[in-house]
């Protein structure tokens, strides 16, 4: 006789209960990169809207960035660390191959013995996370779980790359995902086109420092064909966009905030234009003084516009991220 499988009693939906963020404290305005790359102040803003960017210090580590973060997206939500049964750590800047940095997050911040776990998903890797923790929440396998986007990019930018040297900053944002009597996170699209994996990767793999004098080798650093990436995006992630929208069943005009990927000025305004969003929908634009943090960048801006009141507890947000795989994930949701 087979034995009969009990089903999972989670909670009806799932929702995010509060966020934070942290940005290191040194702030790296555009003159400095251009000590580095022939260019102007000038052409970085037109090309990317990025005027300044953070990045981290020796003791601001990818694991010390996620503690504050995730600490005060735990306060936010009002819960202790003790109640959170699950981490999700989403970066590609954590050069340990295992163990995971999550477990030594969760330990640092208090948490007990939650399921912890890393993903890599690049830009998209915040919503692969919260997808993931909705699931969590929706199932039953945790009640609360803390999603942490987080990167420390200044430590695989080439200062020498013109075409990269002055997009990326770091940082760690971080939302803790809850029980939820109404749906407050929309179902998500996601995918990847591995066709287009070299547009956006690491310059060599870290296995050439084993087979080569890591003293003839160059650091591995990240590259991206700007161009195939810029078009990707504005075509392509227009049309996720706007399926999140029609699978969460809200329009644009239903939206209260747009929360994109903080890749570039350029990409956000062309699909403001595409997705033709009302005036009355606030636009993230951290990337102008965050530079692109990848996983770190949602969360980072939705704690932003949260706490300068761009934004408020209730509103309707779309968010979308993109990036190296090439992956993307979007959804709407109703911000903490």
């Amino acid at each position: 006789m087979t034995a009969k499988i009990k089903p999972s009693k989670g909670a009806p939906h799932a929702r995010i209960l509060g966020v934070g963020g942290y940005r290191p404290t040194r702030v790296v305005p555009n003159e400095e990169i251009l000590k580095h790359i022939d260019s102007s102040d000038e052409w970085i803003r037109s090309r990317s809207g990025i005027a300044t960017r953070h990045w981290a210090g020796p003791d601001e580590t990818v694991a010390t960035m996620s503690v504050e973060a995730g600490g005060k997206a735990i306060a936010d939500a009002g819960l202790t660390p003790e109640q959170i049964g699950g981490v999700i750590v989403s970066t590609v800047s954590h050069f340990k191959q295992t163990p995971a940095i999550a477990t030594e997050i969760a330990h640092l911040l208090g948490t007990g013995k939650p399921a912890a776990f890393d993903i890599s998903a690049g830009c998209a890797g915040f919503g692969y996370g919260l997808t993931l923790a909705k699931g969590m929440v929706t199932d039953g396998t945790a009640e609360h779980v803390l999603v942490i986007g987080v990167e420390r990019l200044s430590d695989l930018t080439d200062l020498e790359d013109r075409a990269t040297a002055f997009l990326f900053g770091d940082g760690a944002g971080a939302v803790v995902v809850g029980p939820s009597k109404e749906p407050a996170i929309g179902p998500t699209v996601w995918g990847s086109e591995g066709d287009k994996s070299d547009t956006i990767t690491q310059t060599l793999p870290w296995d050439v420092y084993r087979e080569q004098d890591a003293a003839e080798v160059r650091y591995p650093a990240l590259r991206q064909e700007g161009q195939a990436v810029f078009r990707w995006a504005v075509y392509e992630m227009a049309k996720v966009a706007q399926q999140a929208l029609d699978d969460a069943g809200v329009s644009a005009d239903d939206l209260d905030a747009f929360i994109p990927h903080q890749a570039n000025m350029r990409i956000i305004d062309s699909m403001i234009k595409t997705l033709k969003l009302p005036e009355h929908v606030t636009v993230a634009r951290d990337v102008e003084t965050t530079g692109n943090t990848s996983a770190a960048s949602i969360p980072l801006a939705m704690e932003r516009l949260l706490a300068t009141g761009q934004a408020k507890s209730g509103d309707t947000a779309l968010v979308i991220g993109f990036g190296a795989g090439l992956v993307y994930a979007a959804t709407v949701v109703t911000l903490p």
